[in-house]
């Protein structure tokens, strides 16, 4: 039986601390394309519920807001409106669910020819170096320009370290004294501590939280349909499923289980689909599988995807509550980039040990091809374009990694071929 069912308790304080990890990119979102942040909230609690019901609330993964679909979003919102680019976004939930539906008659076997682990590896351990850039950013105050202009960079870059060290101290020095359920919440206790540093050196502004109601309805808004919308937002679903794929390939990796096979991949794409579909219904953007929920969940060992729903019930509850969502939001980049450096790194870090556990063998020159392309298009900044299709980053090191391996079709695949 699992322990950590019976810790009522302590679930809540790691939902919390979950709430907390995916609060930033979910509310970055809207507050860049001008959707409403409560529904987004509200949005990304109820689809992160609805993706659990769907696989047998088997996989731990909050749903937050895609950042895929901003360009999308912008484009529709200028040319004839928000509520149109919401439309879109609804038919491109409904095209996960047709997917989907061909996914659930591909045989088992036949997935992982597709994507073997010479593939998937270079997929982890390119989400993580995609968002490095990002960990960066906030911590020396790029996206913070306020802050940088009063503390400099070397202050930002004090606050991130101090985060980043507590993070640390607390994942590693915290189980020796005795204390292993607080050694789980090191991403919490460090913002917690990066948090108080930031208001001590005054780098935190209250004027927001002062401005905001205490309670509050979320803006909902019906979305419209028309072929643009929709012919501008479909395509962009296409990158997002492959995103899909190595997402679950890489919580599967941190918690040891092949969420491919069971609840399955179809089921999976079902969940994120109908969540994103019902997102954009009530005004929100599209949802998508967090990357740093991965992190979060390798960093912290949680895994129990009783937290991710816990988490969920929190992200609803804010969306009611502007004063608490705008005191999140004073939560300086520094802050945030010092723990996300360990976030981002953990997810590579979880793409080199599938290939270590795959025992890949490196030294066979068709793995190295299909590896160094994954991993130059994914962080060259390389885009190709079909039509209104653009695939760029992940999406289009995934699909070359796949079409490579089919090529080449590599047969010395593990050290023990060699043996």
């Amino acid at each position: 039986m699992d322990k950590e069912k019976d810790l009522t308790g302590r679930n809540v304080v790691m939902g919390l601390q979950h709430t907390f990890v995916m609060f930033g990119a979910t509310v970055l979102v809207p507050i860049l394309t001008g959707l409403d942040v409560g529904v987004t909230l509200f949005a990304a609690g109820i689809g992160t519920w609805l993706f659990h019901i769907v696989t047998k609330f088997k996989v731990p993964v909050f749903l937050g807001s895609s950042f895929a679909f901003i360009p999308g979003i912008a484009a529709v919102g200028a040319s004839q409106g928000l509520p149109y680019a919401l439309g879109g976004i609804v038919v491109a939930g409904l095209l996960y669910v047709v997917v989907a539906i061909i996914f659930k008659f591909v045989p088992y076997e036949n997935l992982h020819k597709i994507l073997p682990p010479q593939v998937t590896g270079p997929m982890i351990i390119l989400i993580g170096l995609i968002l490095a850039p990002v960990a960066i950013q906030n911590a020396n105050g790029t996206n913070s320009p306020a802050i940088a202009e009063a503390i400099g960079v070397n202050g930002c870059w004090l606050v991130a370290l101090f985060t980043f060290a507590v993070g640390i101290f607390v994942k590693v020095a915290f189980p020796k004294f005795g204390w292993k359920f607080l050694s789980n919440l090191p991403v919490l206790i460090a913002l917690v501590a990066g948090y108080v540093l930031a208001i001590i050196i005054g780098i935190v502004d209250f004027g927001s939280v002062r401005e905001a109601a205490w309670i509050g309805i979320p803006k909902f808004t019906l979305p419209k349909f028309s072929v643009e919308g929709i012919t501008i937002m479909l395509p962009i679903a296409i990158v997002t499923m492959v995103e899909h794929f190595g997402d679950v390939l890489a919580i599967g990796n941190v918690v040891g289980k092949d969420f491919i096979k069971d609840p399955g991949i179809h089921r999976t794409l079902i969940g994120d689909g109908l969540a994103t579909s019902l997102s954009a219904l009530i005004g929100g953007p599209a949802n998508t599988t967090y990357s740093e929920n991965t992190g979060a969940v390798a960093l912290t060992g949680v895994r129990n995807p009783v937290v991710m729903r816990i988490a969920a019930c929190f992200a609803i509850v804010l969306a009611m509550i502007p004063k608490f969502t705008a005191l999140i939001g004073t939560i300086p980049g520094p802050v945030i980039g010092g723990i996300s450096i360990l976030l981002f790194g953990m997810i590579s870090s979880i793409g080199i040990k599938n290939m270590v556990d795959a025992r890949l063998n490196l030294g066979n020159s068709k793995l190295l091809i299909i590896t160094a392309t994954m991993l130059v298009l994914g962080l060259g900044g390389a885009s190709f374009a079909v039509g209104n299709v653009k695939l760029s980053g992940l999406g289009l090191a995934a699909i070359f990694g796949i079409v490579l391996n089919l090529i080449l079709r590599p047969k010395d695949v593990t050290k023990a071929d060699c043996d």
